[in-house]
């Protein structure tokens, strides 16, 4: 039993009842047991081959899931069994945990062998800091922080100490505190490869003089030593692979005189945001930016604003001048050679077949060129590099829609990982892909060209396939949160918002119903998402707590790649606002493909 205060002197009791397991879950455990009231082996792996897509289960799979299910449920009566079976209950059980029935795949299953322009790689925006990005501190914890989420590139923005004779990590012209260097270096030397094998992209923004650059190389030599990888030539006709880098560092920059030319354009995207902000967005973070309405804006600042492709400038880029003023020890370490866009937009995305570079565009100048320029992007992204960043408006921290960037085909999708809400659970789930590597493989049809030049082009395109998406129950809220966390005079009444994040077409939102008064919900609700481009889509499970008088509390959510998805019916465990994972909250939901 629950007790509630109720008008201060009165007290309301609420008994706390088992969720009993859901009708398709008595269903399937009766077709299987053939009448019986336990499942053996064999009929566990006809279950898990028919209704769970594990075709090539086999019967000793079946009893290692069954030996699992009692060292969890019976320990005090565990002695070896001869021939384990489930009753009812532990067949629930087994299909609510999600150590034993995970909605995702924990292995790399994608091929590593493909040059690192055919991956989306998880990517970091200002690693270093804290918090905002006027006035917090710089530290070298978030990036060990990123690294340990799987996070590849880091990116460090590199100046000049006080004294000019050493090297400092801060957001130059602002109040952030500076962090040094070397122990920046030191630390991603550390924990680089803690959650994955696949190199570590450290992207330098580089405001130093000759000399400090010398110095720079001298660090990073030294600190990384043989895991530092560099070519032996100036520049590259295709990158190395993922499988071929393994545990290595690679160091990517632009040069100096760039930075001089550009350092200003990165805090002209636009006018600062307005401070305000709604209860939600409090609590949750805003609604992920719809991305048809980001586009049709782009598109009438276009019509308006023609200045960035008529600009012209004689400096190419990737011309012999680029490197002149610098260190020759630390340009010949710089494995990624990036740049800005210079001149005509189109000129700065053509292909050369003869090297390789990275261009960085931010997400306005990405939303403008996916309307002027859409399969030049594609074109681009196939065999060079191409990173977008946030707008320089973000001062909190904030993050963008990421699907502008992945539908074109950008592999460096850059975000700010302490800046908590919607677009960071979405970057989040993205790279719960291929095992949680940091590289996910993009699909096929973004490095294809037809033999006419057309390539991939996401609107009106037909129905792929459908998702169907079951609601059963959720459970875990009354071990990981106070009774009176939601409510202080009842228990919660939770419901379930799901949908789809991917291209324009895919994109939607829908929810349950609420259920007054239950810690352990039960909805028994279904949605069907049709997808036009599944390999790109999120399947998006946020919970809230309803409350007439205040903003809805914050429940759980997470985010899974539909194209990783294991259909039957999962155990989904949810995370929290800055994606930590909570002890005991899951929901238990049933996944098909039509």
């Amino acid at each position: 039993m629950g007790s509630y205060k109720y008008c201060l002197c009165f007290s309301r009791k609420f008994r706390w009842v088992e969720a009993q397991p859901p009708a398709d879950v008595k269903e399937a455990f009766a077709a299987y047991a053939e009448g019986g009231t336990q499942i053996n082996a064999e009929q566990l792996r006809r279950f898990l081959a028919d209704a769970q897509g594990a075709t090539g289960a086999t019967a000793a799979d079946a009893e290692r899931v069954m030996e699992q299910v009692h060292q969890l449920r019976h320990r005090h009566t565990l002695g070896k069994l001869s021939k384990p079976q489930l009753a009812l209950d532990d067949f629930h059980h087994f299909l609510f945990s999600e150590e034993l029935n995970p909605p995702l795949r924990s292995q790399v299953h994608q091929e590593m062998t493909a040059p690192l322009s055919h991956y989306y790689i998880y990517t970091g925006h200002n690693s270093y800091l804290t918090g905002n990005q006027l006035s917090s501190d710089c530290s070298d914890v978030p990036i060990i922080k990123a690294l340990e989420r799987g996070v590849r590139v880091i990116e460090l923005d590199i100046w000049p100490n006080s004294t000019k004779d050493d090297i400092n990590v801060l957001h130059g012209r602002t109040l952030t505190t500076p962090v040094e260097l070397i122990k920046c270096l030191r630390s991603i030397k550390e924990h680089a490869f803690t959650a994955s094998p696949y190199p570590v992209i450290i992207t330098l923004e580089d405001h130093l003089t000759p000399d400090l650059q010398a110095k720079v190389a001298e660090m990073v030599t030294q600190t990384f030593g043989d895991m530092l990888y560099y070519p032996d030539k100036d520049s590259i006709e295709e990158f190395p692979s993922p499988e071929a880098l393994k545990r290595r560092i690679i160091l990517s920059t632009k040069p100096p005189k760039e930075y001089l030319e550009a350092k200003d354009d990165k805090d002209k995207d636009g006018a600062p945001q307005n401070g305000k902000v709604s209860n939600e967005e409090e609590a949750w973070g805003k609604e992920v930016p719809d991305l048809q309405d980001e586009l049709e804006s782009a598109d009438k600042h276009n019509e308006n604003d023609q200045t960035e492709d008529e600009e012209d400038d004689d400096d190419d880029e990737d011309g012999p001048k680029v490197f002149q003023n610098s260190a020759p020890e630390y340009k010949r370490l710089i494995t990624i050679r990036a740049g800005k866009p210079k001149g005509r937009l189109s000129d700065s995305l053509k292909v050369d077949p003869h090297k390789v570079r990275r261009l960085s565009l931010s997400e306005q100048e990405l939303a403008k060129a996916a309307i002027s320029h859409g399969a030049d992007l594609v074109r681009f992204t196939q065999k060079n590099l191409l990173r977008i960043y946030p707008k320089g408006t973000r001062f909190n921290s904030s993050n963008y829609n990421p699907f502008i960037g992945w539908m074109h085909g950008a592999q460096m999708v850059a975000f700010n990982m302490q800046g908590y809400g919607r677009s960071l659970w979405l970057m989040h789930g993205f790279y719960k892909a291929n095992g949680g590597c940091g590289y996910v493989k993009k699909p096929d049809f973004l490095l294809k060209t037809s033999p006419n030049g057309e390539v991939f082009d996401p609107a009106n395109l037909p129905v792929k396939k459908t998702l169907k998406v079951k609601v059963y129950m959720g459970d875990g809220w009354r071990m990981d949160f106070k009774q009176t966390h939601f409510d202080a005079y009842s228990p919660p009444d939770f419901y379930t918002r799901v949908g789809i994040a991917g291209v324009p077409a895919d994109s939607v939102m829908k929810k349950t119903k609420a259920i007054e008064d239950d810690w352990t919900p039960v909805w028994n609700e279904e949605f069907t998402f049709p997808l036009t481009v599944p390999e790109l889509a999120l399947l998006r499970i946020e919970v809230h707590e309803y409350d007439m008088s205040e903003k809805d509390d914050f429940g759980g959510q997470t985010c899974l790649p539909v194209s990783e998805l294991r259909p039957g019916i999962r155990a989904v465990p949810l995370f929290d606002r800055k994606g930590m994972q909570f002890k005991s909250v899951k929901l238990l939901m049933r996944f098909v493909f039509v």
